[in-house]
C-alpha cells in the first residue's frame, strides 16, 4: 500500500491552507498538532478532535506499513494551555499509542475559497457567491450570494434541512427579515456576532450555526432572518472535502467519521 510522509503532506496543508497567514483564535492552534513516526497510509476526516473519533480510528485495522492521519476542524487546544490530565491526557495518549497524527484548520478551512466550509455550503444551496463579509482580525470570512430567483423563507429552510441531511425541525429560524428571501450571507458554526455585517453587507438572510439567546432580538430588531443549521452540521463540509483533495492527489483512502453533537 502507497504510504506518504507526514512532513510533505503537513508541508502541502500548511501552504494550500495558508495556516500561517490566516490569523485566528490562538487557541485554535492550527496545523500539526501531533505527529507520528510511521508514514500516512490513509486519511480520515471528522469535525472535532474528539475520544470517539480517535478511539474509533484506533479500533480501525491499522493500515499495513504505515498510519492514519486525522484530519479536523476542531483540534484539542479550545480550553487552553492547561496540564496533560483528564481528557486531555486520554485523548493524547491514544494518538501517541497508536502513533496516529493529528492536523486541525479551522478558520483557515471556514474561508478557504475552495474547500471552506462557508463557500461549500454556500454552493451546495445553489448561490451565486459574490463576495465576501465578515472581517475577523483583518480577514474577511463569511461569503454571500444570490439564489437563482427569489423563493419563500420556508422553501430556504427544507433546503438547507436536506442539504445538511438532517430535519427542518432542528433547524432555527428567527424571522426578522422579508417572507420572500434572496440574498443570503454564510457563516458556518458559531458566527452570530456578524448579523450586523451581513447585514450591512445587503443580504437578507443570515445563516450560520449557532449563536446566543439575544441573538433572536438582534435579528427581529435588525429586520434580518437568522437561520441557525447547527454548528456541528453547517461544518462538515470542509473537512470532508480535504480529506477527498489529499486523498486524490496524493493516491491514499481516505474516510470522514461522522460524531454529531445535535449542536
Amino acid at each position: 500500500m502507497k504510504t506518504v510522509p507526514l512532513a510533505e503532506l503537513v508541508e502541502y496543508l500548511d501552504t494550500y491552507l495558508r495556516i500561517r497567514e490566516v490569523a485566528d483564535d490562538p487557541a485554535a492552534l492550527n496545523g500539526l498538532q501531533v505527529e507520528c513516526q510511521a508514514p500516512i497510509a490513509r486519511i480520515v476526516a471528522a469535525v472535532d478532535a474528539s475520544q470517539a473519533t480517535i478511539d474509533r480510528v484506533r479500533a480501525e485495522a491499522p493500515a499495513p506499513g504505515g498510519t492514519t492521519l486525522i484530519l479536523v476542524h476542531h483540534g484539542l487546544y479550545w480550553d487552553g494551555n492547561l496540564p496533560a490530565t483528564g481528557r486531555r491526557y486520554r485523548r493524547l495518549r491514544a494518538l501517541i499509542e497508536g502513533d496516529i497524527a493529528l492536523y486541525s484548520a479551522h478558520l483557515p478551512l471556514d474561508l478557504h475559497p475552495e474547500l471552506g466550509n462557508n463557500v461549500l455550503l454556500a454552493r451546495a444551496l445553489q448561490l451565486d457567491i459574490q463576495g465576501w463579509f465578515g472581517l475577523y482580525r483583518g480577514t474577511a470570512i463569511g461569503v454571500r450570494g444570490r439564489l437563482p430567483q427569489p423563493e419563500h423563507r420556508d422553501a430556504l429552510v427544507n433546503r438547507l434541512a436536506a442539504v445538511l441531511k438532517g430535519p427542518a425541525s432542528e433547524i432555527t429560524v428567527i424571522p426578522g427579515g422579508p417572507a420572500t428571501v434572496e440574498r443570503i450571507g454564510i457563516i458556518t458554526g458559531a458566527a452570530s456576532r456578524e448579523l450586523s455585517a451581513a447585514r450591512e453587507a445587503g443580504v437578507d438572510t443570515y445563516i450560520t450555526g449557532e449563536g446566543p439567546h439575544h441573538s433572536y432580538f438582534d435579528a427581529m430588531e435588525s429586520g434580518m432572518n437568522l437561520i441557525f443549521g447547527g454548528h456541528y452540521r453547517t461544518e462538515r463540509f470542509g473537512v470532508e472535502a480535504l480529506a477527498h483533495h489529499l486523498g486524490e492527489r496524493y493516491g491514499l483512502p481516505w474516510a470522514f467519521h461522522d460524531h454529531p453533537t445535535g449542536l
